[in-house]
């Protein structure tokens, strides 16, 4: 009944899954600041990490996955803002 021709697939292990690939990035980014190395790699470490998991987050969890290609890209601009900083970030640490 109902007549909209397709099922509701359960996402339960996807979320699962996603839910322990976030712990994980979590675990490394604890991590990072207890490395002996200089502190412009643990940046680009710890941003690295931060994106990582924003687009996880995106990706899964706000469906972008399951979306048009140009909406995963207005998804994507506020991206370049991101990596615009980080190159402001890595500038300033050179001066």
């Amino acid at each position: 009944m109902g007549g909209h021709g397709h099922e509701h697939k359960s996402h339960t292990v996807e979320y699962v899954i996603v839910f322990f690939v976030l712990a994980l990035l979590t675990a490394l980014e604890l991590a990072i600041p207890g490395l002996n190395t200089e502190y412009k790699y643990k940046a680009i470490g710890l941003i690295s990490l931060a994106l990582g998991k924003a687009f996880v987050v995106a990706y899964f969890y706000m469906h972008l996955k399951e979306e048009k290609g140009w909406l995963k890209f207005i998804a994507a601009v506020p991206i370049s803002a991101g990596l615009f900083a980080i190159v402001i970030i890595l500038e300033s640490m050179y001066r």
